[in-house]
């Protein structure tokens, strides 16, 4: 019934009379809440928080099927052969180019003498002032050669000292082996960003590991290679010792060292036995979890190049490989298991099944005692060493004793951080680039470098037309709110204001459009930004929309963890990592968005369209702003100044998912603000890399 006829609807009965109280008293209701929420903030409206997860899901879940679908179809010795040595292209696509190998100009700072052992306190160069800290452990009493073990550290703040790490070290040195352990980047002897007092200015660990190899990509650079080759490089240095039997080299590691021990297995053939600690499951199940990874575990292109972990186990095949795992881990061991069976059919078929094998320890995450005496029994297997694997007694080191430093960090010794690599590499690339990149090639450039999809000519995208809630304060009393389908799965929220009401499909003949891309909240901005309001009062003629991109507002993501949205390890973050891994970079598929709604406004009978952005939406409405031919006036707040003042930075602000990977080898934004001068670009406030305003307008 139409609610100007149920007005005057005769009530007749108990139920109509109850019916009619009850709408009387919800309307009342509503009507104060709407007047007191004039005044007050508002409950921001998220009706999509899980769209941008479910995408993703679906996303790995075709990559996942059709890798299965590859290994199922494995059925001989060759077609093995012929699989490990294309894993090994692929794994290689996504750390290589190496660099040169360089001197390592080792130096012994110091030894420490224990009863069975001793422990040789070691700094060498992994790159040219690049300083490594290490200790090597080596046995008493035994015939050399004997085996040698790399050993990869965990998110320890302590490094190589921390307790785990010591004790798999002595373990395995009381059994007869040699064992290399060095300090990760941003972790014991090695912090990045260290203060006067040498503590970390941005947290030891993952969020060092995250400001460095973040800002990386924009110059071609990832953090996991750069420790991948650090791992390569020790094991150099381990195979000039005498000491070393260089037939029985394995590696090993827990947690973040397990990962490092996983991609050391699928780029250096030198290793002859592995054992990855809590790390191993499938990039499925951490991305079903809401598991995020740091950036070193994120390898660029892998999942574009249907890789998984299992993979980079299957590059050393045939040679012995045993995953660790636990029971009680937040790594699901159902994917260590998923992973072992891969490899237990690869393995078969070149007829070494007994070399892959799985030991899922009973308790939670950690390279506890059991699973460190499966590793010793394991290594023991592989090199004959009588050895029964049980954990001989430890005792742990003071972190001082072992340092190989004066005072405990490399700066010291002035090594070179990871950011002034980034930031002399950007300069390099700069001085390469063109000045003046041509229109028409600097959009093919952002087409490339975004991974836009080919645009052809397509019908305009399908749209909902979502129910409006209550006085929301918005410039405009009138608003409509329509879910634009920029591809399967995704819905750009946008929101149309108006002087009069529309529940159905925009009208046609409409002149105009402004587009206003949000920085975070279309809902929040409608109310409190002025730009929306100078836009507006600019031009009054015009219709003005705001839009919600995927993963800002109205879609953004509640994963991860409770209010995580914005932070270094949250969920902004864990989408735009997996849009890396799928070489698919989420300000390309933000960009992508835009485009699409462009062209729903021009299906909707808009002649021309004024674009605008603010902070993280100046960025995809740039990019945007350059491929249209539609848009013919742009209007930007708070952009990014460049992208090279990002990598020449020691610290910054922007998030991940407003980065293009490899963008500077290219061009920069200031190329696409040049361009742009030609649809009477607008700037203000333009920010910097710690997202404050600066005093200078990009040239």
């Amino acid at each position: 019934m139409k609610q100007s006829n149920y007005r005057n609807a005769k009530v007749d009965s108990p139920s109509m009379m109850l019916a009619h109280q009850t709408f009387s008293l919800i309307m009342t209701v509503w009507l104060l809440c709407a007047s007191a929420g004039a005044a007050s903030d508002y409950v921001p409206l998220n009706r999509y928080p899980h769209m941008v997860q479910e995408y993703y899901v679906r996303q790995l879940g075709m990559v996942e099927r059709k890798a299965n679908e590859r290994r199922e179809a494995l059925k001989t010795h060759a077609d093995a052969e012929a699989y490990v040595a294309d894993v090994r292209d692929k794994i290689q696509q996504c750390f290589g180019p190496w660099p040169e190998k360089t001197p390592l100009n080792a130096r012994i700072t110091g030894i420490v003498e224990r009863d069975t052992y001793r422990i040789e306190k070691l700094i060498f160069e992994s790159r040219p002032n690049f300083l490594v800290t290490a200790n090597l452990y080596i046995p008493k009493g035994r015939p050399f050669p004997v085996p040698g073990v790399v050993g990869t550290c965990g998110h320890s703040d302590n490094g190589k000292a921390s307790e785990f790490y010591q004790g798999f070290s002595q373990g395995l040195v009381r059994q007869g082996y040699v064992v290399l352990i060095y300090d990760p980047i941003s972790q014991g002897e090695r912090l990045q960003y260290a203060d006067e007092n040498l503590k970390s200015k941005v947290g030891v660990g993952v969020r060092e590991h995250l400001v460095a190899g973040n800002q990386q990509f924009l110059v071609g650079e990832s953090i996991g290679a750069w420790r991948a080759w650090d791992g390569m490089r020790a094991l150099d240095y381990l195979l000039t010792r005498r000491e070393v039997d260089p037939k029985h080299i394995g590696v090993t590691g827990n947690s973040g060292g397990g990962t490092m021990t996983t991609w050391l297995c699928g780029v250096e053939r030198r290793f002859t036995m592995a054992a990855p600690g809590c790390f191993v499951t499938t990039f499925r199940r951490n991305l079903e979890n809401e598991l995020p990874a740091d950036t070193e575990q994120c390898p660029p292109k892998a999942l574009s190049l249907g890789l998984d972990h299992s993979d980079f186990l299957a590059a050393m095949a045939p040679k012995p490989v045993m995953i660790l795992a636990k029971e009680k881990d937040f790594f699901d061991v159902r994917g260590a298991e998923e992973a072992c069976a891969r490899l237990k059919h690869l393995y078969g078929l070149l007829g070494e099944e007994a070399n892959a094998d799985l030991f899922t320890g009973p308790t939670g995450h950690g390279y506890s005692q059991e699973n460190r005496e499966a590793m010793y029994r394991w290594f023991n297997r592989c090199t004959g060493l009588s050895d029964a694997g049980a954990e001989p007694t430890l005792v742990i080191e003071k972190d001082e004793t072992l340092w190989c430093t004066p005072n405990g960090q490399v700066c010291e010794l002035d090594s070179g951080p990871v950011f002034d690599f980034t930031r002399t590499l950007s300069k390099e690339l700069a001085a390469q680039r063109p000045s003046n990149v041509p229109a028409a090639k600097l959009q093919r450039l952002i087409k490339s470098k975004l991974k836009l999809p080919v645009r052809v000519p397509e019908s305009p995208p399908d749209y909902r037309i979502l129910r409006n809630w209550p006085n929301r304060a918005y410039p405009k009393k009138r608003w409509t709110c329509y879910a634009v389908q920029t591809e399967p799965g995704i819905q750009s929220l946008v929101y149309r204001l108006s002087d009069e009401q529309l529940l159905g499909r925009p009208p046609r003949d409409q002149g105009r459009a402004i587009l206003y891309i949000a920085h975070q909240s279309s809902d929040d901005e409608l109310r409190h930004e002025t730009l929306i309001r100078d836009l507006m009062q600019a031009e009054p003629s015009a219709t003005l929309y705001t839009c919600d991109v995927r993963g800002i507002g109205e879609s953004q993501p509640d994963t991860c963890d409770f209010n995580s949205y914005r932070s270094p390890y949250g969920s902004d973050y864990f989408y735009a990592i997996h849009g890396i891994m799928l070489d698919r970079p989420y300000i390309g598929r933000r960009t992508s968005d835009v485009l699409r709604v462009i062209d729903w406004l021009i299906a909707n009978g808009h002649t021309d369209v004024h674009l605008a952005g603010k902070g993280w939406g100046a960025l995809p409405a740039t990019f945007a702003a350059v491929l249209s031919d539609h848009v013919t006036r742009v209007t930007l707040k708070n952009t990014l100044s460049a992208y090279s003042d990002i990598a020449e930075s020691e610290t910054y602000a922007w998030p991940l998912s407003s980065l293009v990977p490899n963008v500077l080898d290219a061009f920069d934004l200031p190329d696409c603000y040049r361009v742009l001068q030609s649809k009477q670009l607008s700037m203000t406030d333009p920010w910097g890399p710690d997202m404050q305003v600066i005093s200078h307008t990009p040239e």
